[in-house]
């Protein structure tokens, strides 16, 4: 799965993945964390998610780093947002307010840039990895973030033989597996959500679970 997969997506107006609402999970998990207002957030594959802007709203630095133009450029003009753009090597920088969004591939993103990041709220990056993918973005990211780095994490897990992803199912083995090297990932919240997911009961799916975890960066 390559960078024109969720490029086409964006072109063709599939993306049935962003949410009209600020996830409630969020807003719910979100403050236990007890992150300083000013800290940095990293918000990795963010599209076009109003979560970024939830974020800000709170008093933090959001940075969102997203592949595709069009909905970087959507998420400002549907904000109301007029954004300064300039230019580096990681990709091109939109920022207006406390909100900067690099559009670009995430792998590029060094230390110089994830050190900087106190938080992180991952709903739909790491299930937009194929399995063979997880692993890398793991330690990519999250082993270059900032030292004492805390973050929430919303996963899927279902029967992935009764569906192909994106998003695929990642069971807690593989969090637990994937993260352990730099991160402490704690189950806070389970729940059925199968009857809100008509896109997964249509493909006959038996159970889907969406999981929280709280991220702290290992000591």
């Amino acid at each position: 799965m390559d960078a024109e997969f969720w490029l086409e997506r964006w072109r063709d107006g599939r993306t049935h993945f962003h949410q009209t609402r600020v996830t409630p999970l969020l807003q719910k998990y979100w403050p236990t964390l007890g992150l300083p207002q000013d800290s940095r957030v990293l918000v990795p594959l963010a599209g076009k998610s109003l979560d970024m802007a939830w974020l800000a709203e709170q008093g933090h630095r959001v940075l969102g780093a997203e592949l595709s133009q069009l909905a970087v450029e959507q998420f400002f003009s549907d904000n109301n947002l007029q954004p300064h753009i300039r230019e580096s090597a990681y990709g091109s920088h939109y920022t207006a307010g406390n909100i900067e969004i690099i559009c670009g591939d995430i792998f590029k993103l060094d230390a110089a840039i994830l050190s900087t990041c106190a938080g992180v709220y991952d709903r739909a990056a790491l299930v937009a990895l194929p399995a063979a993918m997880r692993a890398h973005y793991a330690q990519h990211v999250y082993g270059q973030l900032a030292s004492d780095y805390r973050g929430i994490l919303i996963t899927l897990d279902y029967p992935q033989e009764q569906m192909d992803g994106p998003p695929f199912s990642v069971q807690d083995s593989e969090v637990q597996a994937i993260y352990a090297p730099h991160t402490d990932a704690l189950v806070i919240d389970r729940r059925d959500i199968l009857d809100k997911e008509p896109k997964f009961l249509e493909h006959g799916v038996s159970r889907l679970d969406t999981v929280v975890y709280k991220l702290q960066r290992r000591v």
